[in-house]
């Protein structure tokens, strides 16, 4: 996109051409951070549009001339319906985190964005996974699509270690404050499914002289904000988040990433792990496991080919009642390469005929016996 606009580039007469969006204010900061970096000797101006930040001020930054806006759906909606931003001369749309944004509910918010570009346009999608939600989109607006697959979703990534490891549910909290106390990493990217169960996690932490910080949905954008700079800097150890909040969170080199309850789908165990193992760089996924996830688990493993080892500590012995787990009968090898004839297996009615037959079968012959020996 910078290199198109920089080849076409009018300094005195700028058009808004480009357009990103992204689902959180998050990811509008880390997008405009490379953009700056990429563009640092281009001549090509970008900008953003996203909640938390006053309007006036975003107004005034458009007002200067811009080439391309990175925007959360939401702000650049109203934006546009309010007439003071003019997208029909955007040509270049990015949806990045695709299948997340469509989760979050934004379908109508990206679609009436979508109808106010050009009609002359290129659109790209970029998600780790690609659900039927952006197929369905992509029948909408794209024409002659293209789908270009940098590696399978369910391909094995080598540089990425795992473990798991099993513990009654109510030491789940002591087992994570042990493993991060021996972990000795410096950052450890901690999820949880819920907003309360952040709250209740990070609280723990803090409670036990962990350096905790926490990002959800409820929090303030500048909270938000203040809590990833933190971590970045590596002020504090653990930045616990939902899977929302945390999705496209690019922290450099990340050594350890910690699943405190199971996600509930195969895509978003795909975008926890994805956070670690980037760019060459070895990482490592612990996943806690209490019995009600065993069979969930099982079936993440089977969608992603993998094969986790599980472990219990010493000092987490199990209590609670495990399942019962199916003992398979040993058989001959013989009967495992099938050549044993095996007697087929008589129901009791059949025996009772078969005595009957032979019983009347025995009369017959005394009889039988009998007349023969008269007639001699």
């Amino acid at each position: 996109m910078l290199e198109k606009m920089n080849k076409t580039l009018k300094p005195n007469n700028r058009v808004l051409r480009g357009l990103i969006i992204v689902p959180t204010r998050e990811l509008v900061d880390q997008v405009s951070i490379s953009l700056s970096n990429y563009g640092k000797y281009l001549n090509v101006r970008h900008t953003k549009i996203q909640g938390g930040i006053s309007k006036a001020s975003q107004l005034e930054k458009l007002k200067t001339g811009i080439d391309i806006i990175v925007a959360t759906p939401g702000r650049l909606k109203v934006f546009v319906e309010d007439k003071v931003i003019d997208l029909s001369s955007v040509n270049m749309i990015v949806l990045d985190e695709a299948d997340t944004m469509l989760e979050m509910g934004f379908i109508k918010e990206i679609e009436f964005i979508f109808s106010s570009c050009s009609l002359y346009r290129q659109i790209m999608m970029f998600s780790a996974t690609v659900s039927q939600n952006i197929k369905k989109l992509g029948k909408e607006f794209l024409k002659n699509s293209v789908t270009v697959e940098v590696s399978q979703r369910r391909d094995t990534v080598k540089l990425i270690e795992h473990k798991a490891i099993k513990v009654d549910v109510k030491r789940r909290l002591e087992l994570l404050a042990y493993l991060i106390n021996i972990s000795n990493k410096e950052q450890i990217l901690l999820f949880a499914n819920t907003k309360e169960a952040v709250d209740e996690v990070c609280d723990f932490l803090v409670n036990k002289n962990i350096k905790a910080v926490k990002i959800h949905g409820n929090l303030e954008y500048q909270e938000r904000s203040k809590a990833i700079k933190s971590f970045r800097s590596k002020k504090v150890q653990v930045l616990v988040g939902t899977d929302i909040a945390a999705r496209g969170i690019d922290i450099k080199e990340l050594p350890l990433v910690i699943n405190y309850e199971l996600p509930e789908s195969t895509d978003e165990f795909t975008h926890r792990v994805g956070r670690t193992g980037r760019a060459n760089n070895k990482g490592e996924v612990i996943t806690i496991l209490t019995v009600k996830d065993y069979n969930l688990f099982g079936k993440i493993e089977r969608n992603l080919h993998l094969n986790i080892k599980r472990e219990v500590l010493e000092e987490f012995e199990l209590k609670d009642r495990q399942p019962r787990q199916k003992q398979m009968k040993k058989r001959l090898l013989s009967q495992k390469k099938g050549k044993l004839d095996r007697k087929p297996k008589i129901k009791q009615s059949d025996k009772n005929s078969l005595q009957r037959g032979s019983a009347k079968s025995k009369k017959t012959t005394k009889r039988d016996f009998g007349r023969n020996f008269r007639a001699k």
